[in-house]
């Protein structure tokens, strides 16, 4: 998630997101701090394994409020009604036909952020959604990906 380049969100996945990280900034700290202040009431802090263990969770929060709040720096709302139809870009939803099996399926292109493939988003920077970026309905793709190559025809483009 760190780095220097644009990150592009939709209005709905940055609201998640803000909201997630005030959560994090409020009870997640203050959850932390109770289990900090408990294991602090157990006495020699130098053989506390409860003790180690709470800071060690207060590091990874605040390294995860720190990278969510620098991907917000760096986020840009990408709107779908900003972007051409008749090619795949981000935010296109995109029905492929395998052309080695005959099955369909349907993916919505997003960010990297946004990618959950349990839910067809695949991200634009993936071997296949880069595969697939700025091809038309009804072109052929062969796509390279680590398990081989995938083939595929474009049978719905829309946003």
């Amino acid at each position: 998630m760190e780095g220097n380049g644009a990150v592009y969100l939709t209005r709905d996945r940055l609201t998640e997101i803000e909201r997630e990280l005030r959560d994090l900034k409020i009870n997640g700290r203050k959850r932390i701090a109770d289990r900090i202040a408990e294991a602090r009431a157990h006495g020699d802090l130098s053989e506390n394994s409860e003790y180690d263990a709470a800071l060690e969770e207060q590091g990874h929060l605040e390294r995860k409020i720190f990278q969510m709040e620098n991907m917000l720096s760096r986020a840009r709302i990408i709107d779908p009604k900003d972007l051409p139809n008749d090619r795949v870009y981000i935010l296109s939803r995109v029905r492929l036909k395998n052309l080695k099996n005959g099955e369909e399926v349907e993916y919505l292109m997003v960010s990297p952020e946004e990618a959950d493939f349990d839910q067809n988003k695949i991200s634009v920077t993936s071997p296949l959604g880069k595969g697939l970026l700025r091809r038309k309905l009804g072109e052929q793709v062969k796509i390279k990906v680590p398990a081989g190559f995938l083939e595929y025809e474009i049978i719905g483009l829309s946003r």
